[in-house]
């Protein structure tokens, strides 16, 4: 008679659930038995930590759109999923965990390892978390998590104490207080009300001046998205999690917006008179218009977030490429092209500044280099990863991604540690497609140089073997440091920035990974090509200059102050600073 781990794993595969990311221990082993039993029906795929595993999950929705799963033992294991877990309810990612528990019998007895796992979990997986006491509950536990984690793209979590997952499993009776449930989901397809679309395409067609903003819910839209803009003689700036929606060669992209976004967004924000959203929640109200400057249109599938981050006259819960396929009918093409050519003017130069930037000596190298002669050379069906950090600002700014490449990051949480895991778990999910991470040196030591064991010992099942990973060493906490002076007015804080020397690429060759230095701007360019020919993983360890400023779209006096006040107080790289920002204005 089949237990119910079996159960369990039988009813995933019914859910199409094809890989699992996780780590072993005895509050869980019933669970991996029960997949040894399966004959890799389901891919066990071993992190190096827990917390890497929900990362690994959370980047398989991203990379995909499919549920991704993640499995930890009791106590200590369950707890580390918890960081991922908030990734993934952050940027509303869906994603299940099973995690183990303590047998039934010694709950609430202070045994070892024992953890309140549902008040633990409350929080992150509040939409649907469950705790099976009865094997027949067991299968509408698990629907119920994946339907959810479906539909409301959040995370869910089925709690499983171990000595349930070794009893005979047991179908729920056609009997009172039973419950029978089905496996599968399909999305609705979900459009606003009529009057509302006619008010929106009123408002956008009354604009002169109209500005799209984009964001990770219009993926999939890309083809409707262009023709809105078309029609509206609008630009499109995007969210970082949206960077992958629009591509940066169209003329009237003006790339990412805040602080780590482009001037042409900055200055298209400022100028508008209409605004539409489309599938973002893009948090920082100074980068988008005043109060009352432009009016406002709003497209999500999630009517919680509607006028949550800028008054909308006209609010359309309905997904987005759906959406527009009805919107788009009612606008009108605006003939006056002046607002759309002034946009166009601003992005060429812009890009413009970028490459004459990227070209500024530093000491050694410059990062931005790094970034623009990695852009021209992406292979069209790159997957790509970044971490929190200068790697995202350099990232967000001079990469230019086109149609079929995708991006993932740690958006709403913004979490360091996340790129690697992210990446491997594309990787799992796309082999034939090269794989692109690009990490910080102190997100590189907090997790990502034991995430590359985890590369050696897969990549030669992968039917693409490339997967690049480049590292920032400048032996510094870079963006907090730039926060320090910037936002704070106070000089870089040595204790707490300074990273210990390491090299990366020497402990990748160790792992049987190919490692380069580079240190030289006319190096730079043969790196990449190297590394995305290469036969095997390489790692790619940039020496980069701390100082070049992380400079926003538009500098305001209290940042210049700041600046000025933490260079004053003896900050330990204020020459160096202080040149290196000089070399930046000018070019």
């Amino acid at each position: 008679m089949a237990k119910v781990a079996d159960f369990l794993v039988e009813r995933l595969r019914t859910w199409g659930v094809k890989r699992i990311y996780g780590y072993p221990g005895d509050g869980i082993n019933g669970v991996l038995a029960a997949l040894d039993r399966a004959q890799d029906s389901i891919r066990f795929v071993q992190a190096r930590h827990e917390e890497m595993a929900a990362f690994m999950a959370c980047g398989h929705a991203k990379y995909t759109g499919e549920v991704g799963v993640c499995l930890a033992t009791s106590g200590p294991g369950a707890i580390h999923l918890l960081n991922g877990l908030y990734d993934a309810k952050a940027d509303r990612q869906p994603v299940v965990a099973i995690v183990g528990q303590q047998p039934r019998t010694v709950l609430g007895g202070n045994y070892q390892q024992e953890v309140d796992l549902v008040s633990l979990f409350k929080d992150v997986c509040g939409e649907y978390l469950q705790m099976v006491t009865a094997p027949a509950q067991l299968r509408h536990v698990i629907d119920r998590a994946f339907r959810t984690a479906a539909s409301m793209r959040t995370p869910t979590c089925i709690v499983l104490p171990v000595d349930v997952q070794t009893l005979a499993y047991e179908s729920p009776p056609h009997a009172h207080y039973s419950v029978h449930t089905s496996a599968g989901y399909t999305p609705p397809r979900t459009v606003p009300v009529a009057a509302e679309l006619i008010r929106a395409a009123e408002i956008l067609n009354a604009g002169e001046r109209v500005a799209m903003l984009v964001g990770a819910g219009a993926l999939g839209a890309q083809a409707q998205v262009l023709e809105t803009a078309e029609l509206l003689g609008a630009g499109i700036a995007k969210a970082l999690l949206g960077k992958s929606v629009v591509p940066d060669d169209e003329p009237f992209v003006t790339g990412t917006i805040g602080f780590l976004g482009t001037r042409p967004s900055y200055r298209m924000m400022s100028e508008c008179d209409t605004l539409l959203v489309v599938g973002s929640s893009f948090p920082y109200a100074e980068f988008l218009p005043e109060e009352g400057q432009a009016r406002a249109v709003q497209i999500d599938l999630d009517p919680r977030m509607i006028g949550l981050r800028y008054p909308m006259e006209a609010s359309l819960v309905g997904d987005s490429a759906e959406t527009l396929k009805l919107l788009n009918p009612l606008l009108r093409r605006k003939p006056a092209r002046q607002w759309r050519e002034s946009i166009e003017k601003d992005v060429r130069d812009w890009w413009g500044k970028l490459e004459e930037r990227a070209a500024v000596d530093a000491e050694p190298l410059n990062p931005q280099r790094v970034f623009w002669d990695l852009s021209a050379r992406l292979p069209s069906d790159a997957l790509l990863a970044t971490d929190t950090g200068t790697a995202v600002f350099w990232f967000a700014r001079d990469v230019r991604l086109r149609p079929e490449m995708l991006s993932a990051h740690s958006g709403s949480l913004a979490s360091m540690g996340a790129a690697m895991p992210y990446a491997i778990a594309a990787k799992m999910a796309y082999p034939e497609r090269p794989v692109i991470a690009m990490i910080g040196d102190g997100a590189m030591q907090m997790n990502g140089i034991n995430e590359l064991i985890t590369v050696a010992r897969y990549w030669r099942e992968w039917r693409d073997p490339r997967f690049v990973v480049l590292v920032l060493n400048n032996r510094d906490l870079n963006f907090v440091t730039w926060e320090q002076r910037v936002l704070q007015g106070a000089r870089k804080f040595s204790a707490s920035q300074d990273l210990p020397q390491l090299s990366y690429s020497a402990f990748a060759r160790l792992l049987g990974i190919e490692g380069i230095e580079v240190s030289s701007p006319e190096h730079v360019g043969a790196a990449w090509d190297r590394a995305l020919s290469a036969e095997r993983p390489v790692l790619i360890e940039a020496m980069v200059d701390p100082n070049v400023p992380l400079l926003p779209p538009h500098i305001t006096m209290e940042q210049a102050r700041h600046y000025i006040a933490a260079l004053a107080k003896g900050d330990p790289d204020a020459a160096k600073v202080l040149k290196a920002s000089l070399k930046e204005v000018f070019a």
